[in-house]
């Protein structure tokens, strides 16, 4: 469970450093807006570029990743359901909250997992790849479009061909696919600015976090609460049955598509939420709690299936 813990650690402490740095006034009035931008236009998009393009895309097509996929449609489909039942919410804040029940953070906290308790870093590829290239695509361009209030069929196609994060991820898919080694002057750059993604995003959220309560009352406490649900204990659940009776898997393989699918809401919907001023505080409220009780549920799979 180092892994699990290690990674926990990690991005806890970078962001209470940004919590601290609010608390105090260090920065200035605005600044978690800065950053978030400089995440969503800048940073994020060289990261993308620099992961992909060493990525393998052949993984996209394993049984594994068939796996999450069925357990992302079905988590969709039961926010949808909450939605419809318990709270109505315009396009975007729907689109945000069934993002944060089943985005995972296989990135800061997936590859630690991957690496120190799945033991290699290929049950998370496959996730990645997902989410960078199809899921943060797909959600940005609706978010696009409904927060313009108006759409074409041109603007639904090329806005997303518009986008640093797409556009990011869209070439380092390219050199991936087609093998394209690219000189280390030239990727130098990107991981240099790359690197600076998960900080800015972590710090921010920390920021984010000060002078706020946690489920306060009018602040879609609901939609925090059905979204946690379903990211921390449904989806482990339904990944396992998919696994188990479905896709006949068993052993490391069943043992890592349950933990990945327990892995908490990634920053990166934070990040878009930001980005369009849309459902802040759910996303954010959402990105804590699925962070604090996925490490228990971690523990727990690993107790009934390592």
């Amino acid at each position: 469970m180092g892994g699990v813990l290690v990674g926990f650690s990690i991005i806890g402490f970078v962001i209470l450093i940004g919590y601290f740095v609010e608390r105090f006034g260090i920065v200035g009035a605005g600044a978690g807006r800065v950053l978030n931008r400089m995440a969503f236009f800048v940073a994020t998009p060289a990261l993308l570029f620099t992961v992909l393009s060493h990525a393998d895309v052949s993984v996209i097509f394993s049984k594994f990743l068939v796996v999450i996929v069925c357990t992302i449609v079905v988590g969709v489909l039961i926010y949808l359901a909450f939605a419809r039942l318990f709270f109505r919410t315009p396009l975007a804040e729907t689109v945000l909250g069934a993002s944060s029940a089943t985005y995972v953070n296989a990135n800061n906290i997936g590859l630690p997992v991957a690496i120190y308790v799945l033991g290699s870093a290929q049950y998370v590829a496959p996730v990645l790849l997902l989410q960078l290239v199809i899921l943060a695509p797909t959600i940005l361009a609706v978010l696009d479009v409904a927060t313009r209030g108006r759409a074409s069929f041109v603007s639904l196609v090329t806005q997303p061909f518009r986008n640093p994060m797409i556009l990011g991820s869209l070439a380092g898919v390219l050199v991936a696919t087609f093998d394209i080694t690219l000189p280390a002057p030239v990727l130098a750059p990107f991981e240099l600015i790359g690197g600076a993604a998960i900080p800015l995003v972590l710090l921010s959220f920390g920021m984010s976090l000060h002078g706020q309560r946690l489920l306060k009352a009018g602040t879609g406490r609901k939609q925090v609460v059905a979204a946690t649900m379903i990211k921390v204990v449904l989806m482990p659940i339904i990944a396992f049955l998919f696994g188990r009776f479905v896709f006949d898997l068993d052993g490391a393989e069943l043992f890592a598509v349950v933990a990945v699918s327990a892995l908490p809401t990634a920053q990166n919907i934070f990040n878009f939420a930001s980005r369009y001023d849309r459902a802040m505080v759910v996303t954010r409220d959402t990105v804590f709690l699925t962070t604090i009780l996925s490490m228990p549920a971690l523990l727990v799979i690993a107790a009934l299936l390592a």
